[in-house]
Parts: C-alpha cells; sequence; structure tokens
C-alpha cells in the first residue's frame, strides 16, 4: 500500500467489538485476566495498551522499521536510546543538536561516564575525525534545529556499518512522509510526536523506530521498566494526527517555499536558511534523500533589538516553542529552545540573538507572508 494509505488504516482498523470506524480510547489502568497466564496481551497500562499498540504499529509500518515504541515525550525516547550506551562509551552529536538532548547529554549522562562530542555532521570527514576507539554511536539531527544544517544520511551510514557502530537520526522536522532515515541506513530513527506527527499542538509525545530486533527489545525493556510508555488519550491524538500527515505535509512544504523566497528577497533579512533555496550550502543532500523541504526554516534580522520587534510585531505568527502544528510558530531559540545551551556555544553553531526560527504552518500563505513583512517594517 502507499503512504497516504498507510497512514490512515494501519493500526487504526474499525473496533471489532462494535464495528466503530475511529478506534475508542481504552482509558483504563488495569485489564481483568481471565486466568492466570490468559491476558489477552494486556495486563497493567503502564507495560501495554490497546492505543499505544495501535501508534507504534502506525509508526513502525510508515518508517520503515521493524519495530517502535512511543514515550511520554520526544526526550523521554531520546533517553531511552542514549541508554543503550554504557560507562566509557563515545557518542557524536550533530553540532547543532536541539537544546534538550545538549542539556541532557553533558549535564546529566556524563554522571555516568559517558561522553560525547558535537560535530559538524554535514562534513563526514569531521566525523570520522571525530571517531575514537570507545565510540559506540551517531547522533544525526538533521535538519538540525534551528541552524538547518543538512547531512548526507547515506554517506554517514556507510561509516557507520564500516566502524560497527549505531546510527541514530532525528527525523522530526521532516516526518516519515519528506524523509525515511532507515531507508538510507540509520538504525534507529526518534520523533518528537508533539510536533508533525501528531500536528494540531495539542499532545506531548515521543516515538523511537528500530531497525534492529536487538535495538527494540532493550528499548521496550526501558520503555516499561520506566514507566515512559505514552498514555491512551495522548496515543490516540497521535494516531488522529496521523491519518492527515500527508496532506499537511504538502502544505507546510509549499508554504514553507513561499515563505522562505519572501524572506530572502526582504531588505530587512540578513539570511534565509532553507533547505529548500539554492543558496543553502547543502541544498544538492536535501534534495537527494528529502521527498520535499518541509515547513521549517530560519532568518536572521542582525541583531536582538531587529529580533526583538518582529517578535512584537507579528500577530498571526505565534511567539512559542514547539513546532509542526497547523498554526504558524515563531520562537527566537536563543532565549528559548537553545537557552540552555551556553552563549558561545550557541554563537559558534550559528544560533545569534538575531536568528528566528519559523515553522510554518497550513494557513493561507499569502497572510503568513502579510503578517511577517509587516513586522519586519517596524524594525
Amino acid at each position: 500500500m502507499g503512504f497516504c494509505t498507510d497512514a490512515i488504516h494501519v493500526g487504526q482498523e474499525p473496533d471489532p467489538s462494535t464495528g466503530a470506524v475511529v478506534a475508542p480510547i481504552y482509558q483504563t489502568s488495569t485489564y481483568v485476566q481471565q486466568a492466570l497466564g490468559n491476558n489477552k496481551g494486556f495486563d497493567y497500562a503502564r507495560t501495554a495498551h490497546p492505543n499505544r499498540k495501535a501508534l507504534e504499529r502506525t509508526i513502525a509500518k510508515l518508517e520503515g522499521g521493524a519495530a517502535a515504541y512511543v514515550f511520554t515525550s520526544g526526550m523521554a525516547g531520546i533517553d531511552s536510546v542514549l541508554r543503550l550506551l554504557r560507562p566509557g562509551d563515545h557518542a557524536i552529536f550533530s553540532q547543532s543538536v536541539y537544546g534538550g538532548v545538549y542539556r541532557l547529554s553533558t549535564q546529566f549522562l556524563v554522571q555516568f561516564g559517558m561522553e560525547f562530542s558535537f560535530i559538524d555532521t554535514s562534513c563526514v570527514e569531521k566525523v570520522r575525525q571525530a571517531l575514537r576507539p570507545s565510540t559506540k554511536m551517531i547522533y544525526v539531527e538533521t535538519p538540525t534545529n534551528p541552524t538547518m544544517i543538512v547531512s548526507d544520511i547515506a554517506a554517514i551510514a556507510e561509516l557507520v556499518r564500516e566502524k560497527k557502530l549505531t546510527m541514530v537520526v532525528d527525523n522530526t522536522f521532516l516526518s516519515p512522509y519528506l524523509q525515511q532515515p532507515l531507508a538510507l541506513g540509520a538504525h534507529i530513527v526518534v520523533h518528537s510526536m508533539t510536533k508533525y506527527l501528531n500536528g494540531h499542538s495539542d499532545c506531548v509525545g515521543g516515538a523511537v523506530i528500530l531497525a534492529r530486533k536487538e535495538d527494540a527489545e532493550k528499548i521496550f525493556f526501558l520503555q516499561r521498566s520506566a514507566g515512559a510508555g505514552l498514555a491512551p488519550m495522548d496515543c490516540f491524538l497521535v494516531s488522529r494526527g496521523i491519518k492527515t500527515l500527508a496532506v499537511r505535509m504538502e502544505r507546510h512544504n509549499a508554504n514553507g517555499m513561499a515563505v522562505a523566497k519572501f524572506l530572502e528577497a526582504h531588505p530587512k533579512v540578513k539570511r534565509v536558511i532553507y533547505p529548500g533555496l539554492a543558496s543553502h550550502p547543502q541544498h544538492a543532500v536535501a534534495k537527494k534523500q528529502q521527498r520535499g523541504f518541509g515547513g521549517m526554516l530560519s532568518f536572521d534580522v542582525g541583531s536582538l533589538e531587529a529580533s526583538r520587534s518582529v517578535l512584537n510585531n507579528v500577530k498571526l505568527c505565534s511567539l512559542a516553542e514547539s513546532l509542526g502544528g497547523v498554526e504558524t510558530l515563531i520562537s527566537l531559540p536563543a532565549l528559548m529552545t537553545h537557552a540552555s545551551i551556553p552563549p558561545d556555544v550557541r554563537l559558534s553553531i550559528g544560533i545569534t540573538e538575531g536568528l528566528i526560527r519559523l515553522s510554518i504552518g497550513i494557513e493561507d500563505v499569502e497572510d503568513i507572508i502579510a503578517d511577517l513583512d509587516r513586522a519586519l517594517a517596524a524594525v
């Protein structure tokens, strides 16, 4: 079946007991067992429940994985993946990784003897040079948040195979509709389902999709042991959102390109970073491995004063953290999503106080552009 068909039907079959087209929310903590050892697959909701299992089937299918597990947040899922490492292990991360991942690794996991390097993964040779005898994992965010750097997944996967490492890709910005890292050689894909998979800004969740059975067994053990599995209502909301993922991503993609072209031509904008533009340094790589360029972009207006002016003067664009919803969101990463990263590190990777991140929604694109034009006029 095609992607759109799978998104609507896999894991989302009608309820067998009633015929309801939309399966019910199993809002229960425990399940009656017919006899000892006969529990029909469910006993306690922390371990598993029908809504979670259904959603995990859907996501595994869309990403082309052997298994998937969903968590209370994207960071909960990422935390479980990083716990595949052991004391003394070394992992390489994309340089401009999400601030929460930087915080988790540098302020918490290092206490357990793990080591981390942050490298420009858009350059495979730099990744190779960063390898150590203790390196066990390469964690790639592509495009990166918020600097929109694109890494060549297949090229890094070749290096990973050569060195017998584990490759993890954060696919949140593009969703499986626009990019499928497992097909390009990655072993694990992570998502903040809060973003495009849900698409409606009304729940928080994360997903981990595995290509290898041995990794899947470990992640499932961590999910149920730590009690980090997603609750029924949130699973229901993400499952609902996924049904329209393809059509939403098409609109995000079209709007993203239109806004990027508008901003690139605007005299008040110093720089636009969007992989769909020919000016993007990894435009060719993005064209090769992505089905489209998505709705995320960043643009620099040169200073904190100018960025504050833009943020204070938008009306349609909502000043908020998060991304991937149907509405357009605008944020200042240096003071919001990436505030936990030391200022010198932020600057070294291009997150200036003038850098604004946009999550382009699916509104009429003329209205988004008009709102940004009015706000930029005030700078």
